[in-house]
């Protein structure tokens, strides 16, 4: 008996689908860093593929993906326990409930994908040997941009993250972006399931994965950006404060010093302190520290910011040479796209930072769109903690922007996976943007990444250090940069289309 009959005869037996979707869902958790095998997510979406061919009912279809989805998610972003329990002091049973239920809430989106490839894998001609997995990668495409789009969005764990470079695909995130990514693993796990039960014999499904594979590789040697200006000598630095210490007032001064410290060691035209990285607001910090801060060269210091009305932003405060403390020296970028149930609380969820222990929790959010920080030559584009996980919002800098800068505070997840899983989000918004991207954190990962997504120098996770690198700048527009996620999901939709079923000839 051949392996395809093997295999077909083993998806089918009753109770063994869910436990499998399961543990295919944690399998595409691999793809993501630190472990970071590329191949790993196409082979799980294989599996629930062919899970989902032998699904005897829509529901069933459902239940098949929520299952992966929760295998997926439930290891994949653990951290989220992490941050509440470890690090925001909220009682186990209702971090572990918390946690649960939000995997839960973002597993629903492979449900509905699993649910709807069921439906219209049903519409299909019985000769349409390929449709399928055409239709299985744009609902796939589809609903993650949902995920990261709607209810303020939480595209963590995107598939198309996991095939930032040495994947032979990375090249095609500069043209459709991560949504445009995770759709062709899609593809190409639909296909390698077709090829799976034709034992091999189908010329077109093998041209179509080697035709993705070879542009792929192909587009990462396309410069769509050029430098521009004279590079900048920079000094990230990494503090290592814990979060449990770093709100204290009795340890401000560490902070302080700190930061200090590896500035003074480290001299460098601009020097960049990670998010809140002086648990002050901005106007409290007294003028001879920051002075202290911009002896070398400039600074772009991560802090609250006050408002004129009483209100306060996550901002970062850009520093010019020599600063001597008048307005015209000073420019800020306040957080756009807050993060809900850190930053701020979403409409009826008041009660919920009576359970968790969040310093500065309710931010105001800055304005859909603000100029670079204008330094030298350079035009740089911030963008705090979470926010890079967001590319069209990351695109609205350009093209006037030349220079990316993340500043974050992952103290908050501990040592867990966050850290170089939001590294390689980084990598990918580097591709889209065909930019350097800069990052300095708190506890890790301070880094400096390529237009090219390679990750060109990075510090140790919880050490408290100075990374100094040359950051070049570059102009110009991606295709991504141009049209956004616009393609892809174009694209996704054309996949989506329902062809009807051929009509029996008469006899």
């Amino acid at each position: 008996m051949s392996l395809a009959v093997h295999g077909s005869a083993l998806i089918q037996r009753p109770g063994f689908s869910l436990p499998l979707a399961f543990v295919l869902g944690m399998l595409c958790t691999l793809g993501f860093a630190p472990v970071a095998v590329s191949p790993a997510p196409t082979f799980s979406l294989m599996g629930l593929f062919m899970l989902l061919q032998h699904a005897p009912s829509a529901w069933r279809a459902a239940l098949l993906g929520l299952t992966w989805g929760l295998g997926c998610f439930l290891t994949g972003v653990s951290w989220i326990y992490v941050s509440l329990h470890d690090v925001g002091g909220m009682a186990m049973p209702l971090a572990i409930t918390a946690t649960f239920l939000l995997c839960l809430l973002l597993a629903i989106y492979p449900a509905i994908a699993s649910n709807l490839f069921f439906r219209g894998k049903a519409r299909l001609a019985a000769n349409a040997s390929l449709r399928p997995a055409l239709l299985f990668a744009g609902l796939w495409t589809l609903t993650e941009w949902l995920r990261g789009t709607l209810f303020t969005g939480f595209p963590w764990l995107a598939v198309g993250y996991s095939q930032t470079p040495p994947s032979p695909l990375a090249g095609w995130g500069a043209v459709l972006g991560v949504y445009g990514l995770s759709g062709l693993v899609a593809l190409i796990a639909g296909l390698l399931a077709v090829l799976f039960k034709a034992r091999g014999k189908s010329i077109t499904a093998w041209l179509i994965i080697f035709g993705i594979l070879v542009f792929g590789a192909l587009l990462r040697h396309m410069d769509w950006t050029q430098p521009i200006g004279k590079p900048l000598t920079v000094a990230l630095l990494q503090g290592n404060i814990a979060q449990s210490l770093k709100w204290e007032p009795n340890r401000l001064a560490m902070s302080i010093d700190t930061y200090t410290r590896l500035a003074q060691q480290h001299p460098a035209d601009l020097t960049i302190l990670p998010e809140t990285a002086l648990p002050l607001m901005f106007n409290e910090v007294p003028l001879a520290i920051l002075q202290g801060f911009t002896r070398h060269g400039a600074a772009l210091i991560g802090a609250p910011i006050a408002t004129r009305t009483n209100e306060y932003t996550n901002g970062a405060v850009l520093l010019q040479p020599t600063f001597t403390g008048t307005p015209g020296q000073v420019s800020a970028y306040a957080k756009r796209h807050l993060v809900p149930f850190g930053e701020y609380a979403p409409p009826g969820f008041a009660w919920f930072f009576q359970l968790v222990n969040i310093p500065m929790s309710s931010f105001t959010a800055g304005s859909a769109r603000q100029a670079p920080l204008i330094l030298g030559e350079q035009k740089i584009a911030p963008n705090i903690c979470y926010e890079d996980l967001f590319g069209e919002e990351i695109i609205r800098a350009l093209p006037a922007a030349t220079l990316l800068i993340n500043l974050s505070n992952t103290a908050w997840f501990g040592d867990s996976l966050a850290q170089p899983q939001h590294l390689q989000i980084a990598q990918m918004r580097a591709i889209e943007t065909g930019r350097t991207m800069l990052r300095a954190t708190n506890t890790g990962m301070t880094a400096m990444i390529s237009p090219k997504g390679i990750v060109t120098a990075v510090l140790p996770p919880f050490t408290a250090a100075a990374l100094t690198v040359s950051a070049q700048g570059y102009t110009g527009l991606t295709p991504y940069a141009r049209w956004g996620n616009v393609l892809a999901l174009l694209l996704a939709g054309l996949a989506c289309l329902p062809s009807r079923r051929q009509s029996a000839k008469p006899q």
